[in-house]
């Protein structure tokens, strides 16, 4: 099952057999590449323009192994971002909206997330409708926070991120199901999960977090999103109370 595509499809509106019309092909073919098969380039790349997306969000592009076999690299991963700013609203959007269970966050301030009303409203919603929300952010009177802050080159701005975030944060704390913590760890990623997906965002030392790589997980066998979301849990086990 492509999940990315079958959520993008709920999320435009549009039904199998108008996907088909406007692309030229048959409905039983849309079901086909919903439940895994890969469509040719052209089509590939009519359907993401229609789903208002990214190709790559949908079908993530395979590398060569030396010996000029195809590798689509572990099951696990649906697509890699050179950059946390190259991921497309979409993906968040989706992200979350996906949840029917659970939804965590572990950043140090999350503030471009904070800032963004769509998506705060989004986990509102969720909320709202039973879904459990974790938040764990940096404390900002945390040595690793004051650390990470030197490391990014923004000093004491790292604290003052955290508590603008936490500001923008404070109306979901009305919400019955909302928990927000605060930690003093020296993260290694940034965590964004919704039940059985999640996207990474990497720290690298000198580098901000909207600079650094970002990989879009699905829960699998191999055990990649399993060991963050283990992560996760140690992280928000060790918070404490906001």
């Amino acid at each position: 099952m492509n999940e990315p595509l079958r959520h993008a499809i709920a999320e435009s509106g549009l039904t199998h057999a108008q996907l088909a019309d406007r692309i030229g092909v048959d409905t039983k073919t849309i079901d086909r590449w919903v439940t895994g098969r890969t469509p040719y380039r052209r089509h590939r790349q009519a359907l993401a323009g229609l789903l208002n997306t990214n190709e790559r969000d949908l079908w993530p592009e395979p590398t060569t192994r030396g010996n000029g076999t195809r590798d689509y690299g572990s099951p696990e991963i649906i697509a890699t971002y050179p950059h946390r700013w190259a991921v497309p609203r979409t993906v968040w959007q989706r992200l979350f909206e996906s949840a029917e269970q659970e939804i965590d966050i572990l950043a140090y301030a999350a503030l471009f997330l904070a800032e963004d009303t769509g998506l705060l409203n989004t986990i509102a919603e969720k909320a709202r409708a039973g879904v459990t929300v974790r938040i764990l952010l940096g404390d900002p009177n945390g040595h690793h926070i004051a650390e990470r802050g030197e490391a990014e080159g923004i000093g004491d701005a790292m604290p003052a991120k955290i508590r603008n975030a936490l500001t923008l944060y404070q109306p979901l704390r009305d919400i019955e199901g909302v928990d927000i913590r605060l930690h003093d760890t020296a993260l290694y990623n940034s965590i964004y999960r919704a039940d059985g997906m999640l996207l990474v965002n990497s720290h690298i030392f000198g580098v901000p977090a909207a600079q650094a790589p970002v990989m879009h997980l699905r829960e699998g066998v191999a055990g990649m999103f399993a060991a963050y979301w283990a992560s996760l849990r140690n992280a928000w086990s060790a918070g404490l109370d906001y």
